[in-house]
């Protein structure tokens, strides 16, 4: 073989690939722009503008990449006023939602927190920068599975998942600081008001699936066991799978 000719065609195969991948990188970082520059405008106007103050609370969803908790098909979607699927017949909440919950719950930097209804993980991640340590159960393993891949790609250290039955808690690790619910059971899970600190809350949309259901911030005395609930807004979320616990 002519060296010449060996070394022109590697040379114009070098550059071809280089070419493409300029471009790949010049389109990745003109998309990686488009979305902060959506994920500002998800902030100001879907979730500050409705209320949410805590600036906490804020610069986090203004940081985190809620287009990679979305399947391939809806990234393009991912910040806008909506739930999306994320497969398996669920959703992640929409933006709003997430911020009230989380804004609700005040996680602090030393807090353990539970979440019931791990899906796509995004709500985890928004906990994991705002709290010590993130528990969080998913009935349906192939969410599961995927959302703590997707939590440990993505540098997610402080964030465990486990698949079980949310109305059973994590009594392993309890109690905990903060719990936040993200299915809808039809009533208060017991055991997860028993996992819940003395001075702690929880946040979960309460009610039947076919009816309005209601968004309630639950608060345990600091001396005593003794609950006191309010609630925030109607809501709509996917029922809560498993086996509700007796009484």
């Amino acid at each position: 073989m002519n060296p010449r000719k060996a070394f022109t065609n590697c040379g114009v195969r070098c550059l071809a690939a280089t070419l493409v991948l300029s471009a790949w990188a010049a389109w990745a970082a003109e998309s990686e722009q488009e979305f902060e520059r959506l994920r500002e405008a998800m902030v100001r106007d879907q979730i500050a503008a409705r209320g949410v103050k805590d600036e906490r609370v804020l610069r986090v969803m203004r940081d985190l990449p809620r287009h990679l908790f979305v399947p391939p098909r809806w990234q393009a979607q991912a910040y806008t006023d909506k739930p999306l699927p994320i497969g398996e017949e669920q959703t992640i909440s929409q933006p709003y939602i997430v911020a009230l919950m989380t804004e609700l719950l005040r996680p602090q930097p030393g807090d353990v927190v539970l979440e019931v209804g791990t899906g796509s993980g995004y709500q985890a991640a928004v906990l994991s920068r705002l709290a010590r340590q993130v528990y969080t159960i998913e009935i349906i393993p192939p969410l599961a599975q995927d959302a703590a891949r997707r939590l440990q790609s993505l540098g997610y250290s402080n964030v465990q998942v486990r698949t079980g039955d949310g109305y059973l808690g994590w009594p392993e690790q309890a109690p905990f600081d903060g719990i936040i619910v993200t299915a809808a059971p039809p009533e208060i899970p017991p055991a997860l008001l028993a996992q819940l600190k003395r001075g702690g809350r929880m946040v979960v949309p309460v009610g039947k699936s076919d009816r309005t259901q209601q968004l309630m911030v639950l608060e345990k005395s600091k001396t005593s066991d003794r609950i006191v609930g309010r609630n925030v807004i109607p809501v709509r979320f996917v029922p809560m799978v498993g086996q509700p616990s007796k009484k």
